[in-house]
């Protein structure tokens, strides 16, 4: 269509210079590649000048920009992030629905019995949500899987996501904590709404004990719960697998970067496994 349109101009215009005609060849071009830089409204989020270069390191990793894609993420839906502590994801996910759609961080719950770690990610979030313009009409609501479960208003979620979270309710208010919160997500998803999981997986072979301890959780687990709670597994994927991952460390999946308990001990081999072996599920709310 470019080099149709030149031809027509100077079938028209025989005095038309060259000097002309690189201006209109270099205007045409510019104009294409701006098109195709925007097409991906999650690739410019992910790739914005408001994300820290460290945190883009642990992209190699975490695979934001396919996993939002996976879960259908887009520009104009209400998308609930649960627990976005320093807010990670949440540095691509507001920007992304800022103008047509709606963020909610369903954040940590805060009473007099929190610890000061979860009680200061707060009020950092809070901070980020008043100061930065990335962040402007986010909406803080709590969730605890016991203490606060209304995340976000019934059947107004298009789609809520929860990444390596699973294994901190399990290990702290074990099976009841993890019914109440596969409940809390589909009260709060509208009829055909997703829920996207992602969790350090354990093999199907190890002990089940393992789950209260290692940080890792049994995929049979992990859809057994959000059946229950009336999800029905519409698709996995293997984005954010890693086979070098055993699942089998001393300190559990923080024995893997970025957290390395072990410090120095074997530190290069666990930096050449990379971060855990992870299950990446996509839950549906179907409609009735």
């Amino acid at each position: 269509m470019l080099f149709r349109s030149i031809a027509v101009t100077l079938d028209d215009n025989k005095e038309i210079t060259m000097k002309k005609l690189a201006k209109l060849v270099l205007a045409a071009t510019l104009g294409m590649s701006a098109t195709y830089a925007s097409a991906d409204a999650i690739s410019d989020a992910a790739m914005s000048e408001h994300r820290s270069a460290q945190a883009k390191v642990r992209d190699e990793f975490r695979n934001p920009q396919q996993t939002l894609r996976f879960f259908g993420v887009k520009p104009d839906m209400t998308v609930v992030e649960i627990s976005p502590g320093g807010g990670w994801y949440a540095d691509i996910i507001a920007p992304l629905v800022q103008k047509e759609g709606q963020y909610i961080a369903a954040h940590f719950f805060v009473d007099e019995s929190t610890n000061d770690y979860y009680r200061k990610s707060l009020e950092n979030f809070n901070q980020k949500v008043k100061d930065s313009a990335p962040y402007q009409g986010v909406k803080v609501t709590a969730f605890h899987p016991t203490k606060a479960l209304d995340i976000a208003e019934p059947g107004s979620a298009d789609v809520v996501l929860t990444f390596r979270n699973i294994h901190n309710w399990y290990m702290g208010q074990g099976t009841e904590g993890i019914d109440n919160a596969f409940g809390a997500f589909f009260k709060a998803l509208k009829p055909g709404g997703v829920l996207g999981v992602v969790e350090h997986e354990l093999p199907e072979s190890a002990d089940d004990a393992a789950m209260k301890k290692s940080g890792y959780m049994k995929r049979s687990f992990v859809v057994a719960a959000a059946e229950k709670a009336g999800f029905e597994l519409e698709e996995a994927s293997d984005i954010n697998a890693n086979s070098k991952d055993t699942a089998d460390h001393p300190r559990g999946v923080w024995t893997l970067p970025p957290s390395l308990k072990l410090k120095d001990q074997d530190r290069e081999k666990y930096l050449a496994i990379g971060e855990s072996n992870r299950m990446t599920l996509k839950f549906k709310k179907h409609s009735l």
